[in-house]
């Protein structure tokens, strides 16, 4: 990557993110309240070590649905579908794991494995529709977020896999034993999910895959080229196949750190909405590992500090506005940084011509 790139790379996402706090601090100065007090507020609010390790945990299911994502944008697909994927991965993960006996690493792979095989099937329904019958992605998938919350609405019912707890209304799956949950890591006064790392290896075969790999080249050919790729005898369809799968199987481990180091048990009330997080933060992380991850750290944190804002008497919803500029900016951003380098390619196209005739005359 030049100097150039990079230099357009960290400023784009800046400049989006500046371009927000300057909306909002239009907003909040309109409703007479002093802006720089509430930004001080949210700081202060939210780096206070005990809401850090909330906003770490949140980070590690926002990182892995960015990197999803990301993987889906490489191949110009939008994996809309990621909270189906991750919804069936948790569930399936929960009852494998509440239903073998196994020693404890072993026990937790097997979760692991099995929920990254249930997101990936699902997303393969989508891939399939995308490759054989030519069906848009975007409309598959949300149909299959849909249909995934049906399924398991009814799966999850005490008559099939699920159980209801005494005194609760909200049926859930078996717990999972000991050996199969992950322990946490006692920090700020807080427990920090050790599925942290999991996250972080994920990124890193994430990069691995796409800059050192034959898979991760074709990958990412057949995304910027899907007929020039075809034509240098890549399966493009394949790849697009096994994109599709992949982004899906990832998608799948979203809820794996609520799930083994919390909960233990699958419910309804793991939270929705990952597959728009997701998009947004391979968006602003410009779909690389080390961007998606402050960028879903960026995301926790403007979450964790919303409900601070409501004792000042400014509605929380501040931040979803935040949020939302953000997302608008950083697409706004990359139009100008592409347009910027495009112009750059074709100076130095037109300069390198200008030399040759010279360098044919001194001959």
């Amino acid at each position: 990557m030049t100097k150039s790139k990079v230099f357009w790379a960290i400023v784009a996402p800046l400049a989006a993110i500046l371009n927000s706090l300057l909306f909002v601090y239009i907003i909040l100065k309109i409703r007479g309240v002093d802006p720089f007090a509430m930004f001080g507020l949210m700081i202060s609010y939210g780096f206070d070590p005990r809401n850090l390790v909330s906003e770490l945990n949140q980070t590690v299911a926002y990182y892995i649905a960015g990197v999803a994502a990301a993987i889906g944008f490489k191949m110009l697909l939008f994996n809309i579908g990621i909270d189906g994927q991750y919804r069936m991965g948790a569930f399936f993960g929960a009852v494998v794991g509440a239903a073998v006996s196994l020693p404890p690493v072993l026990h937790v792979l097997v979760i692991v494995i099995t929920a990254m095989i249930a997101g990936g099937l699902w997303a393969a329904i989508a891939g399939y529709l995308k490759v054989r019958r030519g069906v848009s992605e975007v409309i598959s998938n949300i149909m299959l977020n849909f249909i995934a919350a049906a399924i398991l609405s009814y799966l999850i019912t005490p008559s099939m896999l699920g159980t209801l707890p005494e005194g609760s209304q909200n049926a859930q799956t078996f717990p999972i034993p000991k050996s199969g949950q992950m322990p946490t890591i006692k920090a700020f006064d807080g427990e920090i999910y050790t599925f942290l790392f999991v996250a972080i290896a994920v990124g890193i075969a994430y990069w691995v895959m796409l800059n050192k790999t034959v898979f991760g080249f074709n990958l990412k050919a057949t995304g910027l080229s899907f007929r020039a790729a075809r034509a240098s005898g890549v399966n493009a369809p394949r790849m697009i196949f096994v994109t599709t799968v992949l982004s899906g199987a990832i998608a799948g481990l979203v809820g794996m750190g609520t799930l083994l180091s919390d909960t233990h048990n699958y419910s309804m009330a793991f939270p929705s909405g990952y597959a728009f997080t997701g998009l947004a933060l391979a968006l602003l992380g410009r779909n690389h590992p080390v961007g998606i991850f402050f960028a879903a750290f960026l995301w926790s944190f403007l979450e964790r500090s919303a409900p601070v804002l409501e004792f000042e008497g400014v509605p929380p919803e501040i931040v979803i506005v935040m949020q939302g500029t953000i997302v608008l900016s950083i697409v706004v951003a990359y139009e100008v940084v592409a347009r910027i380098n495009l112009r750059q390619q074709q100076r130095a196209v037109g300069s390198v011509s200008a030399e040759t005739p010279a360098v044919k005359e001194s001959k």
